[in-house]
């Protein structure tokens, strides 16, 4: 394709006469292959992509992308070299959101389940649908692992051209506060958009600096979409829809919401039942949470013309992978998996769970490293309050010590009267708490979820957690 039209609408803020040059592919890491393609300098908090813009040359990039004077005869000085990259990745693949329809969830907590039940309702409904978030790039059985929630905007327009290839109707995307703020989603307008929840996380160095910044960040997506589905029991929703753009639809528990729920209550089976404007409907996994996640799924999917039965009939068996996912479950021991990582998701998920009347709550988990500290404690002191039992153990720690970080989640511990242990490594942790259950435990396995990796000093090794758990029952003979 022609440089020249691949800088449509790019604001140039230098000489240059290479418009005439044939580009096979953009870039912005300097470790890919760079040959006949054009490389975008990205600055970041850990490293600065203008600090690799010779690399990419010398590797065979014909023309750089940049926000300040390299020396190079082939720049382009652009004032956003992020807002470029949007615009250059949706003209490099025909602008292929303009040929779907797209549905954005934003918020802490339910992203990835609100797009997983709107999915699977609309394929249910006949209307092919693929996903991206979390869980990777779904294309039917088809699973492509992404490396962020939301992809960086190259990685979303080519994941778009796919679905256009694939003759998909609907995308839906989980629109994280980085994707929005770091212009990810930039040059897409999305028919609907979901606001879920929201409470303090992802403040830090790496992420954000305030919680103010983390909600204007959320708030993007109502400005990009032409219809928001909104939590209007979630405190903040206001400052979430603020200068907002979009007709909003209401959801939640308040009887003057649009789409209300009541009748509410938890069923035998570890699921619920509910009800939403006089229609019924059940979940197979549990807590409040879940039905805020399907309430949003249901005044989406009623917003696009399915019909009540397909929606039920959806809602019904529809479970996600690391989403208070039951691996086991007898008359003795259930062990559930969830990806719970901040204090409100393990609260959420523990509080939920006592509505079940197990004889202990068992909780192993851990934290991240090189994420906000204060999880730590927090989370520290909610599995303290709501767990009979804690184990703490390793998570991800990334390049941080994994003592360090179990030293700072004891001392939440420690301001409960729960009990705990200490295994720092989780695969005995898992061990220990399923070799030692009780007639009557719920065991729950917090923070790694969907994922079958663990990351230690940089590293990412092999671990599945129902791999393990699998393992465990076969040589305990429960199984």
């Amino acid at each position: 394709m022609k440089l020249e039209k691949i800088l449509n609408d790019i604001e140039i803020l230098n000489e240059f006469n290479g418009f005439d040059i044939d580009i096979d592919n953009i870039s912005y890491n300097s470790k890919d292959k760079q040959s006949n393609s054009l490389f975008v300098c990205l600055p970041g908090k850990s490293a600065d992509g203008h600090d690799f813009a010779k690399e990419a040359i010398a590797k065979g990039a014909l023309a750089v992308v940049c926000e300040r004077n390299l020396g190079l005869n082939n720049q382009i000085i652009v004032k956003d070299s992020r807002q470029s990259l949007a615009k250059i990745s949706a003209n490099f693949f025909d602008n292929p959101s303009k040929k779907l329809k797209l549905i954005g969830v934003t918020g802490t907590k339910g992203k990835t389940t609100v797009s997983s039940f709107i999915s699977t309702i609309l394929n249910n409904a006949g209307q092919k649908t693929a996903q991206i978030g979390t869980l990777g790039a779904i294309f039917g059985d088809e699973i492509i692992e992404t490396d962020n929630t939301t992809p960086e905007s190259f990685e979303i327009q080519k994941l778009l051209k796919k679905a256009v290839d694939l003759n998909y109707k609907n995308v839906v995307i989980e629109a994280s506060s980085i994707g929005l703020k770091n212009h990810r989603l930039d040059t897409l307008v999305f028919n609907y958009g979901v606001f879920t929840n929201i409470s303090e996380d992802h403040i830090s160095a790496y992420e954000h600096d305030s919680f103010d910044d983390y909600i204007k960040s959320k708030s993007l997506l109502f400005k990009i979409c032409k219809k928001g589905f909104i939590n209007t029991d979630d405190l903040s929703y206001k400052q979430i829809i603020l200068d907002h753009s979009c007709r909003i639809h209401s959801y939640g528990f308040s009887s003057d919401c649009q789409f209300a729920c009541s009748n509410y209550f938890p069923k035998e089976q570890i699921g619920s039942s509910f009800m939403v404007n006089g229609k019924e409907f059940e979940l197979s996994v549990p807590g409040k949470y879940n039905v805020y996640n399907a309430l949003a799924s249901i005044a989406v999917c009623a917003e696009m013309d399915v019909n009540y039965e397909t929606i039920r009939s959806s809602l019904k068996d529809c479970k996600v992978k690391g989403r208070s996912e039951i691996v086991f479950k007898n008359s003795s021991v259930a062990i559930i998996i969830d990806y719970a990582h901040n204090s409100l998701g393990l609260e959420n998920l523990l509080r939920s769970l006592r509505e079940y009347h197990p004889r202990r709550i068992v909780t192993v988990f851990g934290a991240g490293g090189n994420r906000a500290k204060s999880r730590r404690h927090s989370m520290g002191k909610v599995s303290g309050e709501l767990s009979d039992l804690t184990i703490i153990t390793s998570d991800n720690s990334r390049f941080e010590n994994t003592s360090d970080i179990i030293e700072d989640i004891k001392k939440g511990v420690q301001e409960t009267a729960g009990q705990f242990v200490v295994i720092p490594d989780r695969r005995k942790a898992i061990e220990y708490c399923v070799r030692n259950a009780r007639t009557g435990d719920f065991i729950v396995l917090a923070g790694k979820g969907h994922e079958t990796y663990q990351e230690l000093n940089g590293v990412k090794y092999n671990f599945d957690e129902r791999v393990i758990v699998n393992d465990v029952l076969s040589e305990c003979r429960m199984i």
